[in-house]
């Protein structure tokens, strides 16, 4: 779980050296043909038998992923690595807690908007586009896990994402030819994102693969909490992205409502 972490936010930090020469949209290109060859090997989508039932939400599937990933890197570009997984990290938490009635779960929700409130507090500085990309990005991965529970239930196996991360990195094609012959990529700047492709989509991937056949998935989820943690350390480690005490604390008061409400749940 920690290297799967880690790997996840060193990658992402990798792949913003490439920005000044690829930009966010070519650097996601690169990702999603990564994690479409990983995806295709390891669930060898049998295409042909799709139904149409099947393709509408593999379509629908694709195009938050790879939403989700422009934004969340157009956000990394502008606001940091850091602040940028932490608001990406509301989706998942928005679902968990949707989906309680307790007032536990409410109170964790205020604290995790707190913690937003003050990560968005207006000021001469505050990047609002790079803070609404983040937002995007969070909205996308609460797509992308409603989407993807729609597909595991009618496309057996990993068939369905692979199928959705190929016809994402479809979807990149022309953004990729387009840079490509507009600004050719140095080698370092390919190097970069090849590898925020490497670490951030085929790592992860196998690694929770392998890790949900040993780990609780109540722990894996508690664990998912340190994200934002793990990404604000290698932004600053990696990057030199320092955060201030109130960054640290909004970050700190996300982490902690999705931990409480984790750790009391009886499911």
């Amino acid at each position: 779980m920690v290297g799967s972490g880690l790997s996840n936010q060193i990658g992402a930090a990798i792949g913003s050296l490439a920005f000044p020469v690829l930009g966010p949209v070519g650097v996601v290109a690169v990702r999603q043909y990564v994690a479409a060859i990983v995806l295709f090997a390891v669930g060898r989508p049998n295409l042909r038998t799709f139904t149409r039932r099947q393709w509408w939400p593999v379509a629908l599937l694709a195009l938050v992923f790879g939403t989700m990933n422009l934004s969340l890197y157009s956000a990394i570009d502008r606001i940091g690595l850091g602040l940028a997984v932490t608001l990406e990290f509301l989706g998942p938490l928005s679902i968990a807690l949707a989906a309680s009635r307790r007032r536990l779960d409410a109170c964790c929700a205020v604290m995790a908007a707190a913690g937003v409130v003050t990560l968005m507090r207006p000021g001469p500085s505050t990047d609002y586009l790079g803070m609404g990309l983040g937002l995007l990005a969070a909205v996308c991965w609460a797509s992308y896990i409603l989407l993807n529970r729609t597909v595991g239930r009618r496309i057996p196996g990993a068939q369905g994402p692979a199928a959705a991360a190929g016809l994402s990195a479809l979807m990149f094609l022309p953004a990729g030819l387009v840079i490509v012959v507009e600004r050719p990529p140095t080698a370092g700047a390919a190097v970069y994102a090849v590898a925020a492709g490497v670490l951030s989509s085929a790592v992860p991937y196998l690694a929770d693969l392998f890790t949900l056949r040993r780990v609780p998935a109540r722990a894996f989820g508690l664990f998912m909490s340190v994200n934002p943690v793990l990404a604000a350390v290698v932004g600053w480690v990696v990057l030199g992205q320092s955060l201030g005490w109130t960054e640290w604390a909004a970050i700190g008061a996300v982490v902690a409502a999705n931990t409480g409400s984790i750790l009391t749940s009886r499911t």
